[in-house]
């Protein structure tokens, strides 16, 4: 039978990483911090609820067969960022102990270092046991034949590593090879073919039929998993309010209108400007200024007023680049006569966006986020690109991930346009803390590798 064939080993792994990852932070703990004059019986105790508790509050073991890289690197650094706050603030309620900033820092980093090495092993091991063998796979079946439930089927076949085995289809409004019957046939197929997982697109199935197959699964130990109609609604972050007791769906614009992250992104804008406005602009804006006053008359910053989030209007700041001009609505195109010597190299290596760290301090901008795009060009691109508005949901940025992709400088197409939107709304509906820091690397990387579009 089927059922003697399939290996159920995963639910193991949860268990194993946590004992394993308070083995790593109790035998560390012990070693570094023998010096500090810690009762260790309480810190340690004090330590593995510490950190249960932010495991639970992060979901830092929910770690699943699609869960993405990036994913994993966000749990990381949330469960490192608030332990180490609960492990500085033991010492300050303890008279005895001794501070050390260098055992600290060395404990975390250890930690870390193996604790990152011991997921990423279970990770990878898992994925590539899932490809070399059929222990752990799971049967999954998809109810309705739609383009949607296609593209499923596509991505069981595709990613092996995910651990599933497709078996079919079943449909009442569509009968080939692939549908293995109607939806009532469903039933006796799940249980003699062992399937673990039901697929339901739900503009194929009524509710009626809809309620008995839930009951199915719950009798059956079947998990039912739903998957998006033709309009696209289910796909977006939702969340659920009760009023009293009715359950109510909400479609959420942005996992960014979440107020903690817009907390934590706001934070790191705040830091990273002001790090880069002491540390580099201090010294560059009067170098700069004079270079610019050398070669033509007129201010040293360029200020126009671009539309921001909600499409409330700013004053996005820049060092002045061209000649001054009446055609500021206009983008520059290649070899612009309007561009200066000292403008085409600014624009060639960036320098001219820096002053916008200021609007980031201010809080108009952040440092990644949808390029703020000239009033024309939102005029003429709202009505005709789909999704256009949806980059005013968030902050504009300095860097974004459609110009680490290539589609910056001037729109010559509206094909242009659609691509860089493609990619502001990717952004903006699977932001991360880690995306961002890998856009900003890869700025930097273009500006010394230089790109073509940048004048």
């Amino acid at each position: 039978m089927v059922a003697q064939q399939t290996g159920r080993y995963s639910k193991y792994i949860r268990p194993i990483s946590i004992i394993l990852d308070l083995l790593v932070i109790t035998f560390l703990s012990l070693f570094f911090f023998r010096n500090l004059k810690l009762d260790m019986v309480y810190y340690i105790a004090y330590q593995t609820v510490a950190w249960v508790f932010i495991a639970f509050l992060v979901k830092f073991y929910e770690v699943y067969r699609f869960t993405t890289p990036v994913e994993i690197i966000t749990k990381l650094i949330k469960q490192a960022s608030l332990f180490l706050l609960v492990v500085i603030a033991f010492f300050p309620f303890v008279k005895t102990a001794i501070f050390s900033g260098k055992a600290i820092a060395l404990f975390m980093s250890v930690s870390f270092l193996i604790i990152i090495s011991l997921k990423y092993f279970f990770f990878y091991y898992l994925k590539r046991y899932r490809i070399t063998t059929k222990n752990n796979f799971r049967n999954a079946v998809i109810i309705g034949y739609t383009p949607e439930a296609i593209r499923l089927k596509e991505v069981f076949e595709n990613r092996q590593d995910y651990g599933y085995r497709f078996q079919g289809f079943f449909s009442d409004k569509k009968q080939n090879a692939e549908v293995k019957g109607k939806i009532e046939d469903l039933k006796k197929f799940a249980i003699d073919q062992n399937i673990d997982e039901i697929y339901c697109s739900l503009n194929e199935i009524s509710n009626e039929k809809l309620k008995d197959l839930v009951e199915f699964a719950d009798d059956n130990n079947k998990a039912i998993k739903f998957i998006p109609d033709t309009k696209e609604i289910f796909s977006k972050n939702m969340r659920i309010d009760y009023y009293e007791l009715f359950p109510v769906l909400s479609l959420q614009k942005t996992q960014l209108h979440n107020p903690t992250i817009k907390a934590i992104k706001r934070a790191f804008d705040f830091i990273f400007s002001l790090f880069i406005i002491v540390f580099i602009l201090s010294w560059l804006i009067p170098i700069v200024a004079l270079l610019i006053k050398l070669e033509s008359k007129g201010p040293i910053f360029f200020k126009q007023g671009r539309p921001g989030i909600d499409e409330n209007e700013f004053f996005c700041y820049k060092f002045r680049s061209m000649q001054v001009n009446q055609t500021t609505e206009k983008e520059a195109s290649k070899n612009d006569p309007r561009v200066t010597k000292m403008g085409r190299f600014m624009r060639k290596t960036s320098i001219d966006e820096l002053p916008q760290f200021f609007n980031v301090l201010l809080g108009d901008m952040s440092v990644v986020g949808p390029r703020p795009h000239l009033w024309s060009q939102n005029k003429s691109y709202a009505s005709k690109v789909k999704k256009y508005m949806v980059r005013h949901y968030v902050k504009p940025g300095i860097t974004g991930l459609a110009q680490v992709k290539g589609y910056r400088g001037e729109i010559e197409t509206d094909e242009d346009m659609i691509n860089r939107i493609k990619f502001d709304v990717f952004y903006i509906e699977n932001w991360s803390l880690v995306m961002d820091i890998k856009i900003i690397i890869q700025t930097v990387v273009n500006i010394f590798k230089g790109e073509d579009k940048a004048y």
